[in-house]
């Protein structure tokens, strides 16, 4: 695994630091990842246990969010960080807090499976859970590349999560205009659909943040903040 690109120091504690940090971020990452899983998985199989056990996560992702902005504030005055070293820490302090939200997210999506399989009458409709799941396939998919980007400074791979966040922007407006025609078809499915709605927009707004992690991954490689170039 490579190094992020700090600047290498004299004092070795200060390497050991960084990368402590950088290592808390991916253990925070990976345990959003899990979380969105499952909460997927809930949704997709109506695993009311699963998906409380989703919720139940989300302590230790805030957690683990407070563990390292204590140790960037250590940092900051111990060490009183420039150039790269400055560019990394600010790219997990507004990393940490996306992470953090995509997890509020993810919370979101199972507190909505635990509603469904509490409320639903009958069968869900099978099409709109197939459409929630392809682009809640896509959200993951999106998450997971923006986790690896941190891991590995990538700045073409960075660029293509970005890319990548744009066709998945057209999937989620598709699927917006594709559930009102159920709607429109049997008024017994405006209660699901509505479900389904929220769903897609908590997923939506994970790929938003998503996008913001290999944002600040470019910032910290080139340090160039390129949010503002994004249509």
């Amino acid at each position: 695994m490579d190094r992020p690109p700090t600047e290498g120091h004299i004092i070795r504690r200060y390497d050991g630091e960084l990368d402590h940090l950088r290592l808390n971020v991916l253990e925070m990452g990976g345990l959003v990842v899990n979380l969105l899983g499952n909460a997927l998985i809930a949704l997709k199989t109506q695993d009311e246990d699963l998906a409380h056990q989703a919720v139940a996560m989300d302590y230790e992702v805030d957690q683990l969010e407070v563990d390292v902005d204590q140790e960037i504030a250590k940092i900051i005055a111990k060490r009183c960080p420039v150039s790269s070293d400055l560019r990394m820490v600010m790219a997990v302090s507004k990393s940490v807090s996306d992470l953090e939200r995509i997890g509020d997210e993810a919370v979101r999506i199972a507190g909505l499976a635990i509603q469904l399989i509490e409320n639903e009458g009958g069968e869900p409709n099978s099409q709109m859970l197939r459409d929630v799941n392809r682009i809640g396939d896509m959200a993951m998919s999106g998450l997971r590349s923006a986790i690896e980007v941190f891991d590995i400074w990538d700045e073409e791979k960075a660029l293509q999560v970005i890319e990548n966040h744009k066709a998945m922007e057209e999937e989620f407006q598709a699927d917006l205009r594709h559930l009102l025609t159920y709607i429109l078809e049997d008024y017994r499915n405006i209660g699901f659909a509505i479900s389904v709605v929220l769903v897609i927009k908590a997923l939506e707004r994970i790929g938003h943040h998503a996008q913001n992690l290999a944002e600040y991954a470019v910032f910290q490689v080139c340090g160039e903040d390129i949010r503002s170039q994004q249509p």
